[in-house]
Parts: structure tokens; sequence; C-alpha cells
């Protein structure tokens, strides 16, 4: 008998054996960033797949620019990463009935949830799929860069006519320099703080499809943006077209300090930062004013971008045990440090407060810490950044900054066209 069952035995061992030495899974992820975020999430990674040997993860990376057009294919092909660090406003384009990414609700034993507010959940759940973990809360802040301001011999604005005044203070002292830069999805959220706190209503009603403000209302919009760039606080398109497409952090007058500084997520603020070059290669928060008698600071405050999992994906367990790692686990969590900002997860915010990553002091915790402290009720909705709308507020302030058009012709024009985009974008 003995002898009968050796074989099977044998096939046993044999089948186990064949089973270890299975082949590898292999999973891809994609993100955008600057090039100390690549670094960090490649070094994360490589621990990744020390601990997971049988994971081996392939890396996609760029910068921000070209990074939707190409998810937004790959999604339509069924061709998109396992995990993809997604943008919180990509809900509505990608996922309006929460079907769009892989439900990590399913994923529990894979994705320690407890580890996050069940309110930062929400906000990034849709019809009770969970389609993303939010890495961070992020509110853009101003930061500037300190040695520039003193040579300029001007101090930070504490108000929206100082920072105008600062604006025509550079022009002043050297034609060429600027209080700030700003891109233009910077120029519009900023402008918004602006409506926001002078009108105390949100920019888009949902319910109503619609925006909520009257003509007249949309000239001023366009007339601040003007004032702003006529004031020479930060260049105009016009004058950012000529440093080609590149990203603004990327461009030769913010690697030599000649721009003052930026409106900017406090998450991409050390982005910019390491690519200035001594001795302008030190950013410092500045301050966030409010107009007179503001009940609201016209915060844009939403969950950073998200790790999600594409629906796609032929290795759900796999990618799971990817974001865990680099969201929960010390040896990713230390690898990332502050690179999409202070993190949501209680474990790893503990982890890096214990190791003295998060101090106070540091830009990006500081940012959102004063952002945190401001009145901020009136919350942005995820269409005021739909990607046809930023794309069309692009597009009718270079025609403005070019003087192709006037203030009353732009606020018509992208009125008309912004409601169309609207209620299209809410319909789907």
């Amino acid at each position: 008998m003995a002898k009968l069952f050796a074989p099977v035995a044998a096939s046993l061992l044999l089948a186990c054996s064949l089973v270890a030495a299975a082949e590898p899974v292999d999973i891809r992820i994609s993100w955008w960033g600057g090039n100390s975020r690549h670094q960090a999430t490649l070094q994360a990674i490589e621990l990744f797949e020390k601990k997971y040997p049988d994971i081996k993860v392939k890396a996609e990376y760029a910068g921000w620019e070209g990074y939707l057009s190409r998810l937004t294919v790959q999604i339509a092909g069924g061709s998109e990463p396992d995990v993809i660090q997604t943008n919180w406003n990509w809900l509505p384009v990608f996922s309006q009935t929460g079907t769009g990414f892989y439900d990590l609700n399913t994923l529990k034993a894979d994705i320690d949830l407890s580890q996050y507010d069940p309110g930062t959940l929400a906000s990034v759940t849709v019809n009770n799929k969970l389609n993303g973990i939010p890495v961070a809360i992020t509110a853009r802040s101003f930061y500037y860069n300190k040695k520039l301001w003193e040579e300029m011999g001007v101090s930070y604005p504490q108000s929206w006519q100082e920072l105008m005044a600062a604006g025509k203070a550079f022009q002043v002292r050297d034609q060429s320099k600027y209080p700030l830069v700003l891109d233009y999805m910077e120029s519009l959220t900023l402008v918004q703080s602006w409506m926001v706190q002078k009108y105390n209503i949100a920019a888009i009603d949902e319910q109503k499809m619609k925006f909520n403000y009257t003509p007249e209302q949309w000239v001023e919009f366009f007339q601040i943006y003007k004032d702003l760039v006529d004031s020479h606080v930060f260049p105009s398109m016009r004058v950012l077209s000529s440093y080609g497409k590149s990203n603004t952090w990327e461009m030769k007058p913010w690697i030599a300090g000649q721009w003052g500084g930026v409106y900017m997520w406090n998450t991409n603020a050390v982005m910019y930062e390491n690519n200035l070059s001594a001795p302008y290669n030190k950013l410092e928060l500045g301050p966030f004013f409010m107009l007179p008698g503001a009940k609201d600071a016209g915060l844009f405050l939403k969950p950073t971008m998200m790790f999600s999992v594409g629906k796609s994906t032929r290795h759900p367990a796999a990618a799971a045990k990817l974001i865990d790692f680099l969201m929960n686990d010390p040896q990713g969590v230390a690898a990332m440090g502050l690179e999409r900002g202070t993190p949501q997860s209680k474990k790893a915010y503990q982890h890096l407060t214990a190791q003295g990553v998060i101090q106070p002091d540091n830009i990006t915790v500081a940012g959102i810490n004063a952002s945190l402290a401001l009145p901020h009720e009136i919350a942005t909705s995820p269409y005021f950044d739909n990607p046809q709308l930023v794309e069309l507020w692009h597009n009718t302030i270079e025609h403005l900054d070019q003087g192709n058009t006037t203030v009353k012709e732009a606020a018509a024009n992208f009125s008309r066209s912004a409601e169309r985009i609207l209620k299209r974008a809410i319909k789907k």
C-alpha cells in the first residue's frame, strides 16, 4: 500500500513545487509628477517587489501635460494600468455611475481601509462604490521665493490690493521678473477665490446644471484676471507660450529664480522648490488673504490625487497590495515621504511624524494646515475642474492676452460655451 501511495505523494509534491514556481504576476502603475516624485515612487516600488517577489511592477510616469489624454485612450480601449494615480475631478468623467474604476470595497482583504476617515472615503465613493484611496487633502496656497522678494525690496502681500501693487513694484525694478507664475488652471482657481470671497456663492449649481454667475459677474470674473495680468502679477499666456509647452516649473525663468512664487497645491510645492537653482532654491509659505467682510476663503480644497484600480485589471488583489504598501506599509510610506502631500492614512501620518518627516515648518505640511485654518464651507464642484471647461478657459484667456478679444466678449463667449459643457457633463 505504501508503494501504491508513493506515486500519488510524489505527484502532490510536484504539483506543489509547480505552484511555488508559478510565473510572477505582472502589473502596471501610472502616475504624473516631477522628478522627485518619480524617484520616490520608483524606490517604493523596488521595496514592494522585494516584499512581494511574486509581483512585478512596471512603472509608467510622466509630467502632468498629456497624462489625462493618454489615460482616456487607455480606459476607452480597456488597456489602462492596474494601479492609476487619478484626480478627484475625473470621477464625473470616467465613473459617473461608480463603475469606471474597480470597487475597492471588494478588496478589503488587501487594503486597510480602517486607516482612512469615513468622510474622506465618502468623497471618492460613487453609488456606494469606492473608486480610489485619497492620498491626501490639498489646497492651493501662495509659496514665495524668499531671496528674490528680498532682492526686489517688496514684502509679501497681505491683500488683493497689495498683490497687484507688488506686481507693479516688480515691473518697475525689473520688467522680466514677476511676483508669481500661474499656469491657466492656477489663474482660474485664483479668480474663483475672489468671486467666492465677494459673493459667498459656489460657482456651480449641480442640481440645476448651471453656473451661479450673472452676465455682469462673468465680466467681473474676466476683468479680475486681466487686472492681475496688467498689474504684472504673473506672466500672461502670451509670455508663457514663448517658453514652449513645458511645465512652468521646468521653464528657465522659474529655475533661475526670476519668477517670485506660485499659487500652487501644497502637494506640488516641493516639486517647484526642487527645480530652483541656488541661491534661489528656497520657497516659503506666504499669507492667504481675503476681501474685507468675506465669510469664505474660496479655497479649492479637495482630495489630492488618488490611487485607483483599473476596472479592466486581471490582478485586482495584486493591485490592491501595491496601493496598501504605498499608503500604509512603513517601508512604502517612508520612501514616498511627502511627495504627494501629508498622508490621510493614520498609520502613515504616525510613522512620518515619528520619523520627523512631518514637521510644522515643512512647506507641504504648513500649506495644508494654513488652508484648513481658513473658513472653507463653500465646496468647489468637481465639474469646475472639468477638462473641457479648463481648456475653454485656457483658450479664452490666450485670446484675451493676445488682444484678440475684449473682457466683455470673453465673458459672453466663455459663459455661453461653459454652460453647454457643464450640462453635457452632468447629463452623462
